[in-house]
């Protein structure tokens, strides 16, 4: 960063591209943890034990809900850790919470289509992104278990977004027809976006 230009971490502040420091840590990958011998998370030098990951993670979907997004990774609040959190609606209506930590793709499905994504480190910035319509991403949940999940339809498309933002790249990066939305009409229609 140059000199004067700091990220501060978990103000449960959003950071934004529009910034120059905030956009060169946002396009930078993010550092996996490893598990201690017992069972905490270690990344960066810092341990998090059960209490602190629950605290972190009751952070990052703090900032997230506050922010009307569906979803967050720890580097858009400042953190360089390989962890997301996401509240997508199922067939119901109803949210399901998710937290995934050190997430990876395992499988893409050949489908794929072309959905309009907004970012809650873009605001009132909207782009076509194409992404698969299935997947199956593998990662271990905050207690450090493993986890698989196979995705389709709108969860496919969110954790698509979060891990690209765990490996550095900004939707706008990808995105086609770029368009800015008018504040006014950007918060009401905020909580209706593809991916954020």
């Amino acid at each position: 960063m140059d000199e004067g230009e700091t990220v501060k971490p978990m103000e449960n502040t959003i950071l934004l591209v529009a910034h120059k420091a905030d956009a060169k840590f946002l396009h930078k990958r993010t550092k996996s943890f490893t598990l201690s011998a017992k069972g905490e998370f270690v990344v960066d030098g810092k341990t998090f034990n059960r209490a602190a990951m629950t605290e972190l993670v009751r952070r990052m979907r703090q900032a997230m809900q506050r922010a009307n997004g569906i979803g967050l990774s720890a580097n858009q609040i400042g953190l360089p850790y390989r962890i997301f959190v996401a509240r997508v609606p199922d067939d119901t209506g109803s949210y399901k919470l998710y937290t995934v930590v050190n997430p990876e793709i395992e499988k893409l499905g050949a489908e794929k289509v072309l959905l309009e994504e907004g970012c809650l480190s873009v605001p009132g910035r909207y782009g076509r992104v194409s992404r698969a319509t299935q997947l199956t991403v593998r990662g271990l949940d905050r207690n450090g278990h493993p986890l698989k999940f196979k995705a389709w339809g709108l969860l496919a498309h969110v954790f698509q977004h979060e891990i690209d933002h765990l490996d550095g790249v900004v939707f706008i990066d990808k995105a086609k027809d770029v368009h800015e939305v008018p504040t006014s009409v950007n918060n009401s229609n905020s909580k209706n976006q593809s991916a954020k």
